[in-house]
């Protein structure tokens, strides 16, 4: 899809309206350019972002498609107006108004996830879990363990970090990360701290070749990004984990999110349900 840009408008972060847009466009074998105008809150703000999709339809010879997420009547209108020549796909129209119809009630037309965020429990839900994943990073400290909602497990650079980040932020969830290291082999065994704690624990793995690209990237040419030794660490950090009866999945061909969901199935399904 060469030349054709994919526009993302909200009075919001502009996160949901992209997350959605992306969900949609990754059916098709496509590469658009993406632009996100996030907090068009006012008219005047609405007026600026058709122009520019205008322009772009102009430069480009083709209209622009337009994800939104705006609950002001007014700003929508303007974006949804015929004067814009992008192909507006309104999300709270298509799911909210039905909704509206279904449920016998208005919408709230809140802007954003959270209307005010010093009074949402949810939201200091996700701080919380922020700065203990950022805590517990990368074996870091073994203070607090049991207040952990996952223990992730893993030889150095398999994902564990970006997932642990992603739990937090995305689920409010409070993950620890513990890398498996030469001396954990050596002894054939986790960590004394993660004894007490091991129904919590999840392993990731990854196809050393994969690794070794990864290890390369930082440390070319060393003995921890050879291709022999991420094989030895690789086969020594799956054998710890089946021995201990420590569930994992390999991260080499899986997103973030998909390793997230496997881990909340797995390990907290009632995390699924709220």
């Amino acid at each position: 899809m060469p030349q054709r840009s994919v526009f993302f408008v909200s009075d919001g972060t502009g996160i949901t309206a992209e997350t959605f847009g992306n969900s949609i466009l990754a059916q098709f074998a496509a590469k658009p350019r993406h632009v996100r105008r996030p907090f068009i809150d006012t008219v005047d703000k609405a007026r600026a972002v058709v122009d520019e999709i205008n322009r772009v339809a102009d430069s480009e010879g083709k209209r622009p498609i337009v994800f939104i997420t705006l609950v002001n009547d007014e700003v929508r209108d303007i974006v949804t107006s015929p004067e814009c020549r992008g192909l507006a796909l309104d999300m709270f129209r298509a799911f909210v108004e039905p909704l509206e119809h279904e449920f016998g009630i208005k919408s709230n037309h809140r802007v954003g996830r959270f209307s005010d965020a010093a009074k949402s429990s949810e939201y200091n839900e996700r701080i919380e879990a922020i700065n203990f994943s950022l805590a517990h990073d990368d074996g870091q400290s073994a203070r607090n363990l049991a207040q952990a909602d996952v223990i992730l497990l893993g030889v150095s650079r398999c994902g564990k970090t970006p997932t642990s980040l992603y739990l937090a932020m995305q689920h409010g969830i409070k993950a620890a990360n513990y890398p498996l290291i030469p001396e954990d082999f050596e002894r054939g065994k986790l960590p004394g701290s993660l004894a007490p704690h091991l129904a919590k624990c999840f392993g990731l793995t990854i196809d050393p070749e994969r690794l070794s690209q990864i290890r390369n990237e930082r440390r070319p040419d060393s003995k921890y990004a050879s291709l022999e030794n991420c094989r030895y660490e690789v086969h020594e950090a799956e054998s710890m984990m089946r021995r201990n009866g420590v569930s994992w999945l390999s991260s080499t061909h899986k997103s973030i999110e998909e390793i997230a969901t496997t881990i909340l199935r797995d390990i907290r399904p009632d995390r699924l349900i709220y």
